[in-house]
């Protein structure tokens, strides 16, 4: 139980954001030239602890979505 509150760290500020910008996964898995996926959006949406390398990819497919850069800290709070 522990283990399981230490990876789920809750909604991220990303989530909000990319219901500002009426973005869905879809469209950051399209825009993303890495191999990004739908599964990887969904858990830096909700909050599943992700590793650097995946965060910097859903960064940088973010900003090429919206053609603004976004740094890591506005994303996550972790």
């Amino acid at each position: 139980m522990n283990e399981e509150k230490e990876r789920n760290l809750g909604p991220q500020p990303i989530a909000s954001l990319m219901q500002q910008l009426q973005l869905r996964s879809h469209d950051l898995v399209a825009a993303s030239t890495e191999q990004l996926t739908h599964k990887m959006v969904t858990r830096a949406v909700r909050g599943r602890r992700l590793t650097s390398n995946t965060k910097g990819i859903v960064q940088r497919a973010l900003n090429q979505a919206t053609g603004h850069v976004y740094k890591l800290k506005e994303l996550f709070n972790y």
